[in-house]
């Protein structure tokens, strides 16, 4: 058997999630029939499940831009994807997997796994992060795929002195819902929310910006005017981001941990109440997810090749805290 890594993005507004499920359309399910259909292996054949494991599974409309998986092939199996191509079976079964995929999939890389390689297990943390268009943005409709627009203004201050609670490790059972026999014990290496710069794409015109005075130079440069030029921002200009790094994630914790900053910054709760739900770990109503479309899993981080084997050893064990 052959270990192949698999590196891929996709928009999950179209997705009821990662996961395999019947009858309903996810992205594990998505990409699995592919497989089949590519290598000409009859579904659920015992013989060659052709199963994925991910690093992060994502909720129903959650996206990724970096989404790590592993899938173990016979390489009988993976020399089928070959066809009339003249290249080797890993980058023929790359390209035909990507133009075989719906274009809400990206396929960025499919490649020989290292040895002791675990898209899950082998994992060292996993960055998210959330965008949110508050009342102090502009807001773009085209981003309504991947931002959550909200009619109030942000207190980022406030929110950040929220997020800063949830560094270390602790167990998050008042945002998270464990898996079975697992715990929600995690520790978060980052958690911080900003707002994006208003960054201009396309800058003003070289004579206001060289000669113009220090007021009408600053005006080009941010909105542009008469003399300067119209100046197109970044996509992102003005939106709030909550990144979040942690060895792992419980079901539901990244997007309950935001709607409660979220509380807080638009004055529904305190940072009393914030504390509280972390000193006790217990669910309730009040710390539900937010809606699932801002949300997207950025990257994920592997030891070196020779730390893999191990890093997945120790991670399979269920966490306790000190």
């Amino acid at each position: 058997m052959t270990r192949l890594r698999i590196d891929l993005a996709y928009d999950g507004g179209g997705f009821y999630g990662w996961a395999t499920q019947p009858h309903i359309r996810t992205v594990q399910g998505t990409i699995e029939a592919a497989l089949h259909k590519l290598l000409r292996v009859p579904d659920h054949d015992p013989d060659e499940p052709l199963r994925l494991v991910v690093a992060g599974r994502t909720d129903t409309g959650v996206h990724a831009s970096h989404q790590v998986c592993h899938l173990d092939i016979d390489e009988s199996t993976l020399a089928r994807a070959v066809g009339h191509m003249k290249v080797p079976a890993v980058t023929a079964l790359e390209h035909r997997l990507q133009r075989l995929l719906p274009t809400d999939i990206a396929i960025h890389r499919v490649s020989v796994a290292p040895d002791g390689f675990d898209a899950r297990f082998s994992a060292l943390e996993r960055t998210y992060v959330y965008r949110i268009a508050d009342r102090a943005s502009e807001v773009d409709p085209r981003l309504r795929g991947c931002v959550l627009h909200i009619d109030d203004t942000l207190d980022l201050d406030a929110m950040n002195r929220a997020a800063a609670m949830t560094l270390g490790l602790h167990d998050f059972g008042s945002f998270a819902t464990p898996n079975p026999g697992g715990t929600t014990i995690r520790e978060v290496k980052r958690a911080a929310w900003t707002r994006v710069p208003s960054r201009p794409l396309v800058p003003a015109r070289d004579d206001v910006a060289t000669h113009g005075t220090g007021d009408a130079r600053d005006a080009a440069r941010v909105c542009g005017d008469a003399t300067g030029g119209y100046v197109t921002p970044t996509l992102e200009s003005g939106l709030v981001c909550f990144t979040i790094v942690a060895d792992a994630f419980a079901r539901n914790m990244v997007r309950s941990l935001v709607n409660a900053c979220v509380a807080v910054g638009i004055g529904k709760r305190d940072l009393d109440w914030f504390a509280g739900k972390m000193a006790v770990p217990k669910r309730e109503g009040s710390t539900g997810p937010i809606a699932p479309q801002g949300l997207t899993l950025e990257h994920v981080a592997y030891p070196p090749d020779d730390e893999l084997a191990s890093r997945a050893e120790a991670i399979r064990a269920v966490r306790t805290l000190p």
